[in-house]
């Protein structure tokens, strides 16, 4: 039944395929754009979720609730909305930093658990693991644009590939959708 479906649909896989690869050429030739761009979409939605978290304290306020915390979420959500978006490039440095001090902890704590595992039981695979965190923080903290930047790229990469693998699929539905028609016609 479900096959049935997505092959009557396969169009919009093409569609979604399509899409993804533009995505992926944008992200890989303009990553400045796609950087940006995601820094305002992250902007948008911290401010409208301030708007809803404080409609939400005020509803709970009428029904006797306790409404104090979501009014200082929709606060800080909103001024953290309008600061990504008056200040774009600060904001992917930040999630660079971020990106880099989550390489640096959890590779730290890696490799400190390396040491606690027999050396049959992986423990080069946890020193190799901890050791690339380590390196990948230490370079996103030494170059956090170039960070950004790559990221961007890996993104774009990935969207290529996913584009690509959803043609194929579309490809493949359309195929078995045109077994199925020829099968009632006959």
């Amino acid at each position: 039944m479900l096959m049935s479906i997505l092959a009557r649909n396969w169009w919009a896989f093409v569609a979604r395929g399509i899409l993804a690869i533009l995505f992926g050429l944008i992200a890989l030739f303009m990553p400045g754009v796609t950087m940006l761009s995601l820094v305002l979409v992250f902007a948008g939605y911290t401010l409208a979720d301030g708007v809803m978290a404080i409609i939400g304290a005020v509803h709970a306020a009428k029904h006797g609730e306790r409404w104090s915390l979501l009014v200082l979420e929709g606060i800080a959500d909103i001024i953290i909305g309008a600061a990504a978006a008056a200040l774009p490039g600060v904001t992917v440095v930040v999630f660079v930093a971020l990106i880099a001090a989550w390489a640096l902890i959890t590779g730290s704590l890696m490799l400190a658990a390396a040491f606690e595992l027999d050396a049959d039981h992986g423990r080069w695979w946890f020193v190799l693991g901890g050791a690339a965190s380590l390196v990948y923080g230490a370079l996103l903290v030494i170059a956090p644009l170039m960070g950004a930047l790559i990221l961007t790229w890996w993104i774009g990469a990935y969207a290529i590939i996913f584009g690509i693998a959803l043609l194929v699929a579309a490809f493949k539905l359309r195929a078995k959708f045109k077994e199925s028609l020829l099968g009632k016609l006959a």
